[in-house]
C-alpha cells in the first residue's frame, strides 16, 4: 500500500489491486476488521479507521429474527460490516452473550449497546394473546416495568359452575435488590408465560374450593387471597414475588367474570334479577323508614320549639316588668341626680378657672423674669464689648508711640552718623587716660577686698570732671 497524499505511476509490471479511502466513524458507529494473516477479527469503533495491506472488512451475520427485530427498530437494512448497535430504553435491559469466553453481560437502559464480533443479543420468546400463548412475542430487550399484562382463566366452582375471568396483572422486576448485574431477571425465558400459568393454577385451586353464590359475592377477596396469600395477621399481602427472577406482581386487576355454559348463564341471570329486586325492595324499605324518621323529627322539633316560643315569650315579659320598675325608680330619682350633677359640674368649672388663672400667672411671672434676665445679660455683654473695644484702641496707640520713638531713634542715629558716635563714645576715656598722664601717675588702686574691681571707671572717682568744677 501506498499512502497519500502522494502522486503514484505504477510500472507496467505492476497490478493496482485495490484504492482504499479511511472510513470515518463517529462515537457511536464501528466496523469489524479481519486479520487474514491470523484471521482474528476485531471491531473499531469512534475513530477514522484505514484498512491496513493485511485487513479486510468483516461481515457479522445474525439470526433471521435477530435481524428482523433490529430492522423493525431502526427503520433500515442493516450494514453486516458495521458494528451492530441497539437503543437499550429506559426501564429496560438487554443480555448479551460472549461466545468465545462464555460469558454474558446485561446493559441497563437508557444505553446504547454496540457488539463486539464474538456477541450475540439473547432474543427474548416471551407469551402473548388472551389467554396467552407461548412464543408469541420476540424483544430483545427485557422491559422491567411497571407494567400490566392480560390474562384469561377459565375455572370451575365446587358446584359446576364453569366461569371464564378476564385478569389484568401489575407487575415489575424488583431492580433494588440486583446485586448479581440482572443475570437473575433473564433466568426464566418465558415470565410472562409461566407467571400467567402460576397464577392461574392459584386461582382455579382457590375458586374449586367454594360455591358459585359465594364466589359471585366475595370473587375479588378470594382471587387476590389466591395470588398473593396471606401474612402471619391474617391479612392479604401487597406483591406476590417469584424467587425465581425477582419478578413481582403488585395488584390484580378483575376485568370481566363470564359463564361458560348456558345454564350458568341462565342462574347467574336470575340471581341478579333477585339481588336487584332485594336490593330495590331494602331501598324502598328504608326510604319508608327514612322519610318516617324525619317526619318524627320535625315533629319533634315543633313541639320543642313551641314550648321554646313560650319560654322565650315569659323572659321577655318578665324583662318588660324588670324595666318598668328601673324607668320608676329612674323618674323619682332624676330630679336629685340632674341637681347633683349641676352642682358638682359648677365646683369643677370653678376649680378648673382658679387653677387656669394660677398657671397663668406663673407663666406672666416667668416671662417677665425671663426678659429681665435677657435685658440684663445684654447689657453685661455690651459693656464687656465697650471694654474689649477701649483696650484694642489702647493697644493701637501705644503701638503707635513705640513706631513713633523707634522711628524717631533710628532718624537721630541717622542724623549723627556712625563715626561722631563712636568718638563720643571714646572721648571720656581718652580724656581720663591723659589726665592721668599729666598727673604722672602710672596706677592706682584702692580696694577694702571684697568689692569687684572696676578699672574703666577708677579714672573718674580720682579725677574730677572739669564741668562739675566749673559749675561749682
Amino acid at each position: 500500500m501506498i499512502y497519500g497524499p502522494v502522486d503514484y505511476i505504477p510500472p507496467v509490471e505492476v497490478e493496482i489491486v485495490e484504492k482504499r479511502r479511511a472510513i470515518p466513524l463517529s462515537d457511536n458507529e464501528g466496523i469489524y476488521v479481519r486479520d487474514i494473516t491470523t484471521g482474528k477479527v476485531r471491531s473499531e469503533i469512534g475513530k477514522s479507521y484505514m484498512l491496513k495491506p493485511n485487513e479486510e472488512l468483516w461481515s457479522k451475520t445474525l439470526p433471521d429474527d435477530v435481524e428482523e427485530l433490529l430492522q423493525k427498530q431502526t427503520g433500515a437494512t442493516r450494514d453486516p460490516t458495521r458494528v451492530v448497535s441497539l437503543r437499550v430504553p429506559r426501564n429496560a435491559a438487554v443480555q448479551i452473550y460472549d461466545y468465545i469466553n462464555k460469558k454474558s453481560r446485561n446493559v441497563f437502559g437508557p444505553e446504547l449497546v454496540m457488539l463486539h464480533p464474538d456477541e450475540h443479543f439473547t432474543v427474548l420468546s416471551l407469551s402473548g394473546g388472551k389467554p396467552k400463548r407461548p412464543h408469541a412475542i420476540k424483544d430483545l430487550c427485557l422491559l422491567l416495568g411497571p407494567d400490566f399484562m392480560t390474562d384469561i382463566v377459565t375455572v370451575e366452582t365446587s358446584d359446576h359452575a364453569r366461569l371464564q375471568l378476564k385478569l389484568s396483572y401489575n407487575w415489575r422486576f424488583k431492580t433494588e435488590n440486583n446485586s448479581d448485574g440482572g443475570t437473575k431477571f433473564f433466568q426464566v425465558p418465558d415470565f410472562v408465560g409461566d407467571a400467567c400459568k402460576a397464577m392461574a393454577s392459584n386461582i382455579r385451586g382457590a375458586v374449586a374450593s367454594v360455591a358459585f353464590d359465594e364466589f359471585h359475592k366475595f370473587s375479588a377477596k378470594l382471587i387476590r387471597k389466591a395470588i398473593f396469600g396471606l401474612n402471619a395477621e391474617g391479612r392479604v399481602n401487597d406483591e406476590f414475588v417469584f424467587a425465581a427472577n425477582d419478578l413481582s406482581i403488585t395488584n390484580v386487576d378483575i376485568q370481566s367474570v363470564e359463564p361458560v355454559d348456558q345454564r350458568t348463564r341462565d342462574s347467574l341471570q336470575k340471581s341478579v334479577q333477585l339481588a336487584i329486586e332485594i336490593t330495590t325492595k331494602s331501598q324502598e324499605a328504608a326510604a319508608r323508614h327514612e322519610a318516617e324518621r324525619i317526619e318524627q323529627e320535625a315533629r319533634g322539633r315543633l313541639e320543642r320549639q313551641k314550648i321554646a316560643d313560650e319560654a322565650e315569650a315569659e323572659k321577655a315579659r318578665k324583662r318588660l316588668l324588670q324595666l318598668q320598675a328601673q324607668s320608676a325608680a329612674v323618674e323619682s330619682t332624676g330630679q336629685a341626680t340632674a341637681e347633683a350633677k349641676a352642682r358638682s359640674e359648677a365646683a369643677q368649672i370653678e376649680g378648673q378657672s382658679s387653677v387656669t388663672l394660677a398657671s397663668l400667672k406663673a407663666q406672666s411671672s416667668t416671662i417677665v423674669t425671663e426678659s429681665e434676665l435677657e435685658s440684663s445679660a445684654s447689657l453685661q455683654l455690651s459693656e464687656v464689648e465697650y471694654k474689649h473695644k477701649m483696650d484694642d484702641l489702647e493697644i493701637q496707640r501705644a503701638s503707635g508711640l513705640a513706631k513713633i520713638e523707634s522711628t524717631k531713634f533710628k532718624s537721630i542715629i541717622g542724623a549723627i552718623g556712625r563715626e561722631t558716635i563712636a568718638a563720643i563714645a571714646q572721648a571720656g576715656p581718652e580724656m581720663q587716660a591723659k589726665l592721668l598722664e599729666g598727673l604722672g601717675i602710672k596706677s592706682l588702686l584702692i580696694t577694702d577686698g571684697n568689692s569687684p574691681i572696676n578699672l574703666f571707671n577708677t579714672a573718674n572717682g580720682l579725677i574730677t570732671d572739669p564741668s562739675q568744677t566749673q559749675t561749682q
